[in-house]
């Protein structure tokens, strides 16, 4: 057995025990390699550098840990935590499928959600099956939230949900540094200089989101919301969020 040893701000350290295949196929599921298209979504930071609000390194570090904070990270690792935790219940899995489509505040937000979520389902029921699996994915319909599809995942495969929700997000982040590293443009190094600042973001969120409901879904990161509304009519677009 390997484990991941996680440490908080506090110099608290989680013992968080991972089998060597779960931390196998973590790893597959999060790649810039997995096909989900997750390359082709800014979140709305396209139109953040267009409009000079996101236009350096600091710019950057800041607009992507306050959505991992207060945005769709925050509200992505409650999902998760909800996904995970509602076990065999088809009928509760479809329900927080829909709460997370429904949150969506844009047309392109619920194309970076619905379109990735989908792709990853294709992708995983494909070559990663699990028990199941049929059940949940018929009835989950032909749309599914991000969140949702990668943690139904991980609750069949059996792995540790303080692992999967830590590499899910910081997938995430990852997609949207690397967003801002095209799109900025920065150096390769000053991009794994801001994802290297972000751990701390990541992993109290995800700490944080522990013991939450879905009553405490939502987020103040306002300005990443309006940047992705923006963003449905910028005139020259690279990226389709």
């Amino acid at each position: 057995m390997m484990k991941i040893m996680i440490i908080t701000t506090r110099d608290t350290i989680m013992d968080n025990p991972i089998s060597n295949a779960g931390l196998y196929r973590l790893m597959a599921w999060l790649s810039p390699s997995y096909p989900v298209g997750a390359f082709a979504y800014s979140h709305g930071i396209e139109w953040a550098v267009e409009d000079n609000r996101v236009t350096d390194e600091q710019t950057l570090a800041s607009w992507v840990e306050s959505i991992v904070r207060h945005g769709a990270g925050w509200s992505d690792a409650v999902l998760f935590q909800a996904v995970y935790g509602c076990g065999d219940d088809i009928d509760k899995l479809v329900e927080i499928n829909a709460f997370a489509l429904a949150l969506a505040p844009s047309s392109e937000r619920h194309l970076e959600t619905s379109a990735q979520g989908t792709a990853f389902r294709k992708a995983t029921t494909d070559a990663w099956p699990w028990m199941g699996m049929d059940e949940a994915v018929d009835a989950l319909g032909a749309e599914i939230a991000y969140p949702v599809a990668v943690a139904a995942a991980a609750r069949g495969h059996q792995i540790p949900l303080d692992a999967a929700l830590n590499a899910y997000l910081h997938g995430f982040a990852a997609n949207l540094v690397s967003a801002g590293v095209r799109l900025i443009p920065l150096g390769q190094s000053a991009g794994q200089r801001v994802l290297s600042g972000l751990e701390n973001a990541i992993t109290e969120t995800a700490v944080s989101s522990e013991h939450a409901s879905l009553d405490d879904v939502g987020g103040i990161a306002v300005m990443s919301d309006i940047a992705a509304m923006q963003h449905e009519t910028q005139y020259t677009r690279l990226f389709r969020s």
